[in-house]
């Protein structure tokens, strides 16, 4: 009759020699020595938002933190990032009238172009100024294109006025331009607007592979979005992935300096497949809802906030995204440098 040793009285202990990943782990100061993965500021770009005909800051209920910006607070918010070290805005903007061809786009006194113009007066070159070019903010229907008779979003026309508005954002001041429509031929057609405009220098951040998401609720609140329906006929489809890479093909074959995943946490594993197929700068969006839910689970005392943030961007980071556009810009950068 054999007998099973008393569990609690036997030695458990490792022999010598043995495998201990714990001793790379034991200080902040050696965790901090053997990370594979590290945040930068000046990889991180602040998204805001100018609206025109207010005379103070008007915070936004579903973003804590985040406001639309007058003219000058913009300015200021602008420097304080730069002081921050946040290497990029990109700069959306929320304008009083609207129509069906989203006119304001295209106008050199639209409050985008405008709110450009400012910044590029005030800071130069000091931060890479970037400018969302999409229709949605402008037009009266919401929607990121114009519309045929039977109310579609036409692609080719909208293409023209995506032309127009690259143009008149590059005169204005953008460094770099943002299209996100998702329209077919895009890049294509903004990158020959700006080249026989005399705008070479200007690049083109494509939203190479942007989703239909739920969590873009509170930036519609943000620029105050008369959407009706959803966007589904020309956002990717949140089931695809392999179709993610044939859009990033497409815009680097039609000039793309820089591509684009949106949202992020939600498809890292599109910014690690993209990572491992191109060879240009990967972008990722952490979007308005993936702020909100962090703030309202951080409000109800069920999660830490800071460690959060951190933890849910460099999980973008290390899924392979080079810059990482984030309403928590400011705030990461001053942690990192410990202010």
């Amino acid at each position: 009759m054999t007998t099973t040793p008393d569990p609690a009285t036997r030695d458990w202990s490792l022999p010598a020699g043995a495998i201990r990943p714990r001793r790379l782990r034991p200080t902040p100061a050696m965790r901090r020595l053997v990370a594979e993965t590290r945040l930068h500021p000046a990889e991180l770009v602040l998204p805001m938002f100018v609206k025109e005909g207010v005379t103070e800051p008007v915070p936004l209920q579903s973003m804590p933190g985040v406001v639309q910006h007058t003219l000058d607070s913009l300015v200021e918010a602008a420097r304080d990032a730069i002081d921050a070290g946040v290497g990029g805005l990109m700069i959306f903007g929320v304008p009083e009238q609207r129509d069906e061809i989203g006119s304001g786009a295209t106008d050199p006194d639209g409050i985008l172009n405008v709110a450009l113009r400012r910044l590029r007066d005030e800071l130069g070159d000091e931060t890479v100024l970037m400018s969302d070019l999409c229709l949605d903010e402008f037009t009266s229907h919401g929607h990121c294109g114009v519309l045929d008779e039977q109310g579609r979003v036409d692609n080719d026309a909208t293409l023209a006025r995506y032309a127009d508005m690259a143009v008149a954002q590059a005169e204005a001041g953008a460094h770099v331009v943002g299209p996100s429509g998702m329209m077919d031929g895009q890049v294509g057609v903004i990158r020959r607007a700006l080249d026989e405009a005399g705008h070479t220098e200007v690049g083109v951040l494509a939203y190479a592979v942007k989703y239909a998401s739920a969590a873009y609720g509170p930036f519609r609140e943000a620029v105050e979005s008369t959407l009706q329906g959803d966007r589904r006929t020309y956002q990717q489809d949140g089931a695809n992935r392999v179709e993610a890479l044939r859009e990033v093909e497409l815009d680097l074959a039609e000039g793309a300096d820089m591509v684009m995943v949106k949202p992020a946490l939600p498809y890292l594993d599109i910014v690690r497949d993209i990572r491992e197929t191109v060879d240009v700068p990967v972008a990722a969006y952490q979007i308005s809802g993936e702020m909100a839910m962090i703030e309202a689970a951080s409000a109800n005392g069920w999660i830490d906030h800071d460690a959060m943030m951190m933890e849910a961007l460099v999980s973008i980071r290390r899924a392979g995204a080079q810059i990482i556009l984030t309403y928590y810009a400011v705030q990461v950068a001053r942690l990192l440098q410990g202010r």
